[in-house]
């Protein structure tokens, strides 16, 4: 699986904006966003525009303006966040894994992929901003990453 730099610009800024809401601070800029992680401000705006349009921020405008969640911390997931910015979790040549169809010895294929899509909803949509931001990962992905081999290269 390939995590996009929009995936990666997206879920550290969206962790940003869940931290200011737990510290009670407003709406954080763009130049706030792109310097507290280092992240190129043009392409911020069009992911933020991306994750507006989703309905996952709030902007606004003004000296004191710039983003926030639109919904508390804990209600984001992290899938969600994926899905606003980069589309659907899985897709196999451009369609989804359940809309394959294949023959011969390729014929249990699409079961695979669906498998794969929904081991990706179990972590992705499992986790929200709240438990990325503090750490405090769900089960199944503390088991995951617990996995003897989890941070080995194959």
């Amino acid at each position: 699986m390939d995590i996009s730099a929009r995936v990666d610009y997206a879920v550290r800024a969206m962790l940003i904006l869940a931290d200011a809401s737990a510290a009670g601070s407003g709406p954080v800029s763009i130049d706030a966003l792109a310097t507290q992680q280092d992240l190129p401000r043009k392409f911020l705006e069009a992911i933020f525009a991306d994750l507006r349009r989703a309905g996952l921020v709030l902007s606004r405008r003004g000296a004191l303006g710039g983003y926030s969640l639109a919904r508390h911390r804990s209600e984001i997931s992290v899938g969600e966040v994926f899905r606003a910015v980069d589309g659907p979790l899985a897709e196999v040549r451009g369609l989804r894994p359940h809309e394959m169809s294949y023959g011969g010895v390729a014929e249990h294929l699409p079961s695979l992929w669906v498998a794969v899509r929904a081991s990706l909803r179990e972590v992705l949509d499992g986790t929200s901003l709240e438990a990325l931001r503090t750490g405090d990962l769900p089960e199944p992905v503390r088991r995951l990453v617990t996995a003897p081999d989890a941070w080995r290269n194959r």
